[in-house]
């Protein structure tokens, strides 16, 4: 039979979690999040229950985890609050926004389809079965890591082509990433809205799009993402004469092009940076500009 033991503060925190559920089946908790830890070999269900010495009453167990999804986003918001009780984010906190495939195998894995593999390897592997979750983390700082990153609360993105293929009777709207991502973001933001801390979120290029800035910055969001290098970025706007009518411009009439802003020789800065537990030295430059994707301004950063 297999024996664990957790730290004292994380069992506890554990314990706090469970009081968001059912009283019959919150000690189930603490087991099933031991084998997550302690599990080995491929990320199932049962490599958690022996992990964590579940055999007589797994079937119990499976039904727990089926009623445990449902609770995910108050396990998250309860999640959390007791970071920011242990650890100082100070007045900003920094999420982390990416969507990642899990691989599955077999064609009857509900809810499975192909999708773009972002780390091929050395076959190439373009594409990769499985699952495709859009997930939300606290980015950290650890003394002995450095960054790192915790997951908070995901959602599981299915291809419209594959919702048709789910369980009969099973109704499920097709969305989007961008639209998860915005969930998302938008669980975030009403967590921290009481807090007085400002929300600053990193995403790639992909969710560098309209329909998510305008959505995410309307909440309050500092946005920090990748620009096309062929964005259509434009001067700032002139102000507008005093008694003029109207509404003040929100974008200027110049085009900017990054291209040549790089060939500049002027404006450029150069400081030293920690890029992945190392020291490095960066050249960068920095300027202002508008952009219409997001509606207003935008700080750029050139490296």
């Amino acid at each position: 039979m297999a024996t664990w033991h957790l730290p004292t503060e994380f069992a506890n925190w554990i314990g706090s979690l469970s009081k968001l559920l059912d009283e019959r089946n919150a000690f189930r908790l603490l087991p099933v999040v031991a084998g997550i830890v302690f599990g080995q070999g491929r990320r199932t269900v049962s490599s958690w229950f022996r992990a964590a010495g579940i055999s007589d009453d797994y079937e119990d167990y499976y039904y727990f985890i089926s009623t445990l999804g449902r609770k995910t986003k108050s396990l998250a918001t309860r999640l959390l609050y007791l970071i920011m009780e242990r650890i100082r984010l100070g007045d900003r906190v920094l999420l982390v926004l990416d969507d990642s495939p899990t691989k599955r195998y077999g064609p009857q894995v509900e809810g499975a389809g192909v999708h773009h593999n972002p780390t091929p390897g050395p076959a190439q592997q373009e594409f990769v079965y499985g699952h495709s979750w859009v997930v939300i983390g606290l980015a950290l700082r650890h003394r002995e890591w450095g960054t790192i990153c915790l997951p908070l609360l995901a959602k599981l993105y299915i291809r419209a082509k594959d919702i048709a293929k789910l369980v009969p009777g099973r109704v499920l709207p097709f969305k989007t990433k961008l639209e998860l991502g915005a969930m998302l973001v938008g669980w975030a933001a009403s967590c921290l809205a009481a807090t007085g801390r400002t929300l600053w979120l990193a995403v790639d290029g992909a969710y560098a799009k309209s329909r998510f800035l305008k959505d995410v910055i309307g909440r309050g969001v500092v946005v920090v993402s990748r620009l096309r290098k062929d964005a259509a970025l434009c001067t700032l706007p002139k102000p507008s004469k005093p008694g003029a009518r109207g509404r003040p411009p929100k974008y200027g009439k110049q085009r900017i092009s990054l291209a040549k802003r790089a060939g500049q020789k002027r404006g450029w800065t150069t400081a030293e940076f920690s890029l992945y537990g190392r020291k490095q030295t960066k050249t960068f430059k920095y300027f202002q500009a508008s952009y219409r994707p997001v509606g207003g301004t935008i700080a750029v950063l050139l490296v």
